[in-house]
This record gives structure tokens, C-alpha cells and sequence, in this order.
């Protein structure tokens, strides 16, 4: 006997669906046919399509949204190359299993116009995660630990994208395997750091 409930099923089911079929062919009907409820249930708890591929980003794929708000409130905790490496490893997930799903909005321009429109309304969007990046740079910069002149909406931008371009980038090599997440997070926050990051001076610099 189904025990989860309906809400549980329809995001499982949204998420399933979304993944294997893509976000522009998952209609409503079909989650809600998969989660064992009617369409007006998945209304009960979603305002539309949109509103539940944003509630599948942020409730079950890796929680980069979070993790980034998070250390943004409390800049100085840890190590800048630890929460960065941290960030990249979580992204790089994020992107991995969220590629799949909303790239066949890129075949259908009038649908992703629509999508990108009630993303906005709902203050959401792949922009997001760069702003809130860009935020936990900011609050580390006024903290001291980022370089007082450091670009920090294009490092976070670089980071990002360097992460999202791991989710499709690797598939046409000869190996065609992505490269292993934790070492590729550790090189790009340590790259990064290199550009950002308060280096001491040399001590033979010093006075």
C-alpha cells in the first residue's frame, strides 16, 4: 500500500518524468497519472508546471541554493578554498542532474519564453545561483578574505559555468566520462582562489 504522501509522490513522479522525458514533454497529466492522483490533486499542492520544476530543483537535486545562502549570512566560516570547493562540488551535481531534464526546452523556443516568464514571476531562474555566488563573494569581501578589487560576479560566473559545462562537455571524448567530481571541485577553487583570494605577502617582502 502507497504509504508516501501525494505531495512526495508528485515531486518522485515529476522528478522521474522530467528526467527520462525531458521538462518541455512532462505535462501534468502524465506526473499526475505516474504519482497515482488526479490533475487536480497536483493542482492542490502546484501552482503550474514551472512551479513544480522549480520545487524538483530545489527538493531533490543537490541543495546548491541553500548551501550558498547559508555561508552568504555567515561570511569568515571555514576556509574560503574549503566553502569554494564545497559550492563547486555541489554544482557540478546540480548541473549534472539538471541538464537532462531542461535541455529539451532549448528545442522548443515559444515554451521556454513561457518557462523563463513564470521562472521570473516566481523569482527563480539559472541566473539565481550565480547572484546568490556572487552575494557569498561580496560578504567575504567585506569580511576581508576576497580581494578588496576582485571581480566577484565574474568569478562567481567562471565557477559556475565551468561547472555546468561539466555536465555536457565530456560526453564526446574518447572516454566520454565526465571528470571525477570531487578532484575537478578542488581544481577550480583552487584555480579561483588564485585570482580572488588575499594572498600574504612574500616573507622576505616583509619589513
Amino acid at each position: 500500500m502507497e504509504t508516501r504522501p501525494a505531495r512526495v509522490r508528485i515531486l518522485d513522479a515529476a522528478h522521474e518524468l522530467m528526467r527520462t522525458v525531458g521538462l518541455a514533454r512532462a505535462t501534468t497529466k502524465e506526473i499526475a497519472r505516474a504519482a497515482g492522483c488526479s490533475e487536480a490533486a497536483l493542482y492542490k499542492y502546484f501552482d503550474s508546471k514551472e512551479d513544480l520544476f522549480v520545487r524538483v530543483l530545489s527538493e531533490r537535486l543537490p541543495r546548491l541554493t541553500p548551501l550558498l545562502g547559508s555561508l552568504a549570512a555567515e561570511p569568515g566560516q571555514g576556509t574560503l578554498e574549503e566553502n569554494l570547493t564545497e559550492i563547486a562540488r555541489q554544482a557540478a551535481l546540480f548541473y549534472e542532474q539538471s541538464f537532462p531534464i531542461a535541455a529539451s526546452l532549448y528545442a522548443e523556443t515559444q515554451l521556454k519564453r513561457r518557462h523563463d516568464e513564470v521562472l521570473r514571476t516566481l523569482g527563480s531562474g539559472p541566473h539565481k545561483p550565480i547572484e546568490d555566488l556572487d552575494g557569498y563573494l561580496r560578504a567575504e569581501q567585506a569580511a576581508g578574505r576576497v580581494r578588496a578589487g576582485a571581480d566577484t560576479l565574474a568569478a562567481a560566473s567562471l565557477l559556475l559555468g565551468a561547472c555546468a559545462q561539466r555536465a555536457f562537455a565530456y560526453d564526446a571524448t574518447e572516454s566520454g566520462e565526465r571528470p571525477p567530481v570531487d578532484a575537478f571541485a578542488a581544481r577550480l577553487a583552487r584555480t579561483l582562489l588564485g585570482g580572488i583570494s588575499v594572498a600574504e605577502e612574500p616573507a622576505d617582502a616583509r619589513p
